[in-house]
């Protein structure tokens, strides 16, 4: 999402991939047996699908919609709902940001009462919903007449198990951001390579030994995640519901991120630090980092947190390793509808609204700060070549929109990553210093994850 789920939000969200080891694995676990222990309820269409207008047309009939999620301002786009379809309240609960959310979900689901209708829900926590049954699947609503409404990247993630398990909401395709200050320092232009990357940063270490090109988040999953994605990495593989595969150690692309940043880390090029706190955020107001390796959330956020570096900052797309362009997501969300719905057809048709209605897309964007996920907007001119005051005399979307066009294909996803996340502190965060071995770290993080496939029921391959 954009402005970390507009600002604060996204911030749980996306730091939420390395908070969740605080989450009882009790309570996010996921277990064959529950993929088996779907029962259908009278209105499920059990594979056959709804008429569209019919779902559509339950927005005419009087009923209550409960939608939890985290993202503020989202209740203006809410409004805009209720004010064209005043026969459907929808009563917006935030329960708690990303894992908090998911752990309330979890309980309300595996009890059978208390969950929402809709709900907000990562990408990288989707499979673990879909996967045992405990969301509706789209397809039988008609929803995958929507799919060239949205972005290829955001599309694929809500594919899940056969199905279709959610909207997609907001998208976070990566980019780089500069400080064009540091920059001119070192007579140096936006780098374009990896290897450039590291050559900056001998540069600026050089100059200044408390200063670095970027930083590491030793307790950030979803950072890693992101630029190994970026590089071509696949590790994470599933086949249907009960088969999965983790290929960190041998993922062609998961070895190009780890030689990239295993080298930049021993000549103490890239900082190893905790972000998203007072001291992280001073460090970057003060041009500590040249560089910032985010998803297009970040410029609200930069807005917020250092209002004074307006027009120090400066966005580029992201550097390459092979000659092509390339990006991957860095956050994002979708609206998912729950078995527990008690008029499944109004929720889906609500979903389906705030994501893809012209009216709602753009109130996401303008009013909620939320990055599209939506070809409306994306493929856009007037988007596209808006001003940001942040970045004066920039065209920031033009970027972001190119990153999200760049995005490379096939990334999944384990229907267990929340898991997988929580344990990344202990295992690749331990080697983000001089001298760490992160190939080695990268097989000790794959055989924790295989171990709790196996022990929740998949075939781990």
């Amino acid at each position: 999402m954009n402005a970390k789920s507009s600002i604060a939000g996204r911030l749980g969200s996306r730091r939420s991939t390395s908070m969740t080891a605080a989450v009882t694995v009790a309570a996010l676990a996921l277990s064959l047996a529950a993929c088996g222990s779907d029962s259908k309820s009278d209105d499920d269409k059990g594979g056959k699908q709804a008429d569209p207008a019919a779902v559509a047309g339950a927005l005419d009939q009087p009923a209550e919609i409960t939608f939890w999620s985290w993202v503020p301002n989202i209740d203006k786009t809410v409004a805009l709902f209720e004010k064209k379809y005043p026969k459907v309240h929808v009563k917006l609960v935030n329960v708690g940001q990303s894992k908090d959310e998911y752990t309330k979900l979890q309980a309300a689901l595996k009890a059978g009462s208390g969950a929402p209708d809709v709900a907000q829900i990562e990408y990288y926590a989707l499979p673990q919903f879909a996967i045992t049954k405990q969301l509706v699947n789209l397809a039988d609503f008609g929803t995958a007449s929507l799919r060239d409404k949205f972005a290829s990247s955001a599309w694929s993630q809500v594919n899940v198990a056969g199905g279709i398990y959610g909207v997609p909401q907001d998208t976070g395709p990566m980019a780089m951001f500069y400080r064009k200050d540091v920059l001119d320092k070192f007579g140096a232009t936006p780098p374009k390579t990896w290897a450039e990357v590291a050559e900056l940063g001998k540069k600026i270490k050089a100059a200044d030994p408390g200063n670095f090109v970027t930083y590491l988040d030793p307790g950030d999953a979803g950072q890693a995640n992101s630029l190994i994605w970026q590089q071509g990495g696949k590790p994470y593989q599933v086949s249907g519901e009960a088969s999965a595969a983790v290929k960190l150690k041998d993922d062609p692309g998961t070895a190009k991120w780890a030689a990239t940043w295993g080298p930049m880390l021993a000549d103490k090029t890239v900082e190893s630090t905790p972000s998203w706190n007072e001291e992280w955020w001073k460090s970057m107001g003060a041009g500590k980092y040249a560089l910032w390796f985010a998803g297009a959330w970040a410029p609200a956020v930069l807005q917020k947190n250092i209002p004074q570096g307006a027009g120090q900052w400066a966005v580029a797309p992201m550097p390459t390793g092979d000659g092509a362009p390339g990006s991957a997501e860095n956050g994002g969300s979708s609206v998912s509808v729950t078995k527990q719905a008690k008029n499944k057809a109004a929720s889906v048709a609500f979903a389906t609204w705030l994501n893809s209605d012209p009216e709602a897309v753009k109130s996401l964007n303008s009013d909620v700060g939320l990055f599209p996920a939506t070809r409306l907007l994306l493929d856009d001119p007037a988007f596209r070549g808006a001003d940001l005051p942040y970045f004066p005399g920039t065209k920031p979307n033009e970027v972001f929109a190119q990153m999200s066009g760049a995005v490379r294909p096939e990334w999944q996803y384990l229907p267990f990553q929340v898991y997988a996340n929580s344990i990344f502190k202990d295992t690749i965060g331990q080697v983000y210093k001089p001298g760490g071995d992160l190939p080695g770290a990268l097989s000790t993080w794959q055989e924790r994850i295989t171990t709790f496939g196996k022990e929740q029921g998949f075939t781990m391959k």
